[in-house]
């Protein structure tokens, strides 16, 4: 479908750098770098400089930038990690694949993020680690997270993965806990041009594990100290990261100008918004709304060329591949609520003022019958 205001707009986020990263992809494929080269070097470098912590270690993707924290943590079999419901499948599947067991916590009814009050309710004596998401764009508070994290004995990973830019006080996300986890992919705020992800980190000994255990456990060539994982961040994606990462707050700053202009002019109507963001807390990888409408209004928007979507319309308590957790509906029911309620609009950088009016009246055209 031709869609008058798409989800994603890709070559907008090319058309400055097009003929400079065409270029450097060309020396690459002439050069034969294609795994770990200089680019991923200085793209880490780089990444870290920006969040703001001493490492960055370029893996596979954001799955990966999960299992192979957990991994490098001491995270394992029987161990218990406590993590919210309403998240991409990958949270929980991360501390699947290392063999601890997910512990399942909703999330609070207006900022859509975890709730910590859960959180320590549900530690026992096996709990290891919390994994909280900045789910949306919008970050948790780090410091009360930080602050239950040391009075009960627990690791802290961040799944960064929405987030890029956004702040919890005064810090960038995941640049204060044991590992910050980041995706690329393609619909991400910084985005590669397939699969990419990485972990942010301050502790120079779990750095070095890390980066052997991405490459077979290899110290170097042939020499195998861990068992490891095959999970590089291609020399490619490394280019095209580089390329776009100056870009990132200007398109942060462009979606916080168009979430601005949305809850403007939808205000008032019969929806809700995710709430409790103060300034430069949330970068709108995603503009989220609520309402008891949902699937009507949806379909509304579809009809009218407005490529807005559902986004984790089961939570992870109620996927099949979770079933032997043993959680039933109702035992999360915020999360449950937000699944059948909210709907996501349409927000990247490259829209245009007329596109952002469009979704806006026809939202208004609905709601008046």
């Amino acid at each position: 479908m031709n869609w008058i205001v798409p989800r994603y707009d890709y070559p907008s986020q090319i058309s400055d750098i097009e003929a400079t990263l065409l270029a450097q992809m060309r020396d690459l494929l002439n050069g034969g770098q294609y795994i770990l080269g200089q680019a991923v070097t200085d793209f880490e470098r780089e990444f870290a400089t920006y969040i703001g912590t001493k490492h960055a270690i370029g893996v596979n993707s954001g799955t990966d930038a999960l299992i192979l924290a957990l991994h490098a943590l001491g995270i394992g079999q029987g161990d218990e990690v406590i993590t919210v419901t309403n998240s991409f499948h990958a949270t929980a599947l991360a501390i699947v694949r290392v063999g601890a067991i997910p512990v399942l916590v909703d999330c609070k009814p207006d900022t859509f993020l975890i709730d910590l009050g859960q959180v320590e309710q549900k530690i026992s004596r096996r709990t290891r680690a919390v994994i909280v998401v900045h789910l949306f764009g919008q970050s948790v508070d780090m410091a009360a997270v930080h602050d239950l994290a040391k009075r009960n004995g627990l690791l802290i990973v961040e799944d960064c993965a929405q987030a890029i830019g956004a702040l919890s006080g005064e810090k960038k996300v995941g640049s204060t806990s044991d590992a910050g986890c980041w995706s690329f992919a393609p619909s991400k705020n910084l985005a590669a041009a397939g699969d990419a992800g990485a972990v942010t980190l301050n502790n120079p000994k779990l750095s070095d594990r890390l980066s052997h255990m991405r490459h077979f456990g290899q110290t170097r060539q042939n020499e195998h100290r861990v068992p490891g994982y095959n999970s590089r961040l291609d020399t490619i994606q490394a280019l095209v990261l580089r390329n776009k990462l100056p870009c990132v707050d200007k398109w942060g700053a462009a979606r916080v100008r168009i979430a601005s202009i949305y809850r403007e002019r939808l205000d008032g109507l019969p929806i809700a918004f995710q709430r409790g963001a103060r300034t430069g807390e949330h970068v709108y990888h995603l503009f989220q709304i609520k309402t008891d409408l949902r699937n009507d209004l949806l379909s509304h928007l579809r009809r009218r060329g407005i490529d807005a979507v559902v986004r984790y319309p089961t939570p992870i308590h109620l996927q099949e591949a979770f079933g032997d957790l043993g959680y039933r509906t109702g035992d999360l029911p915020v999360s449950e609520a937000l699944a059948e309620h909210s709907l996501c609009l349409p927000l990247h950088p490259a829209m245009t003022d007329d596109q952002v009016g469009f979704v806006c009246a026809s939202i208004h055209s609905f709601f008046s019958g």
